[in-house]
């Protein structure tokens, strides 16, 4: 009975490989076909904030979005970035000032565990990613966003490989 379960598994492995890498190839494919829904579309975006000057490229990126499109807004930034939410949190005020709009339903402030800590040696970051991943794949279940801005900081790493493997494994 052991060998025929060594034996079954044998075949089985190759075809489960093939089956998820078809998988994978396609919505990829999917995903680079134009989108199929109206222009007034509400749509849940996911922000990713970096330190520093990600911050401020994104912010600027973000001041340019129809915000009644782009709604609600999810700003995610690293557990140990102590600025970057709070640039989010002045710029979603300035919006309730000026247009009246409402942020409690429009936006929203969260943190991720950090991938790599500036220095932190290579070795350390595989736990700690995987430990964001973790934590990401939470965040992007949660939240299932439909549209993700990020303009590369190791803290969208985790976010956009949680979206993606959850779109693959979602996705008709």
């Amino acid at each position: 009975m052991g060998l025929n379960a060594v034996v079954a598994a044998c075949y089985a492995l190759p075809v489960l490989i093939s089956v998820l890498t078809v998988r994978f190839f396609y919505v990829l494919w999917h995903s680079g076909q134009s989108a199929s829904r109206p222009r007034n579309t509400r749509l849940r975006c996911l922000i990713i904030l970096g330190s520093g000057g990600h911050t401020a490229e994104m912010m600027n990126i973000v001041t340019t979005l129809q915000k009644d499109r782009f709604t609600p807004r999810y700003y995610v930034a690293a557990l140990t970035d102590n600025m970057s939410l709070q640039k989010a949190e002045v710029y979603e005020q300035s919006l309730i000032q000026s247009d009246g709009m409402k942020t409690a339903e429009s936006a929203h402030f969260m943190q991720i565990y950090r991938s790599r800590e500036v220095g932190q040696s290579y070795i350390t970051s595989i736990a700690t990613t995987l430990l964001a991943t973790l934590h990401a794949m939470w965040l992007v279940i949660r939240i299932r966003p439909q549209v993700i801005f990020c303009n590369g900081p190791g803290t969208c790493f985790p976010l956009c490989i949680s979206a993606f493997l959850l779109k693959v494994a979602l996705t008709p």
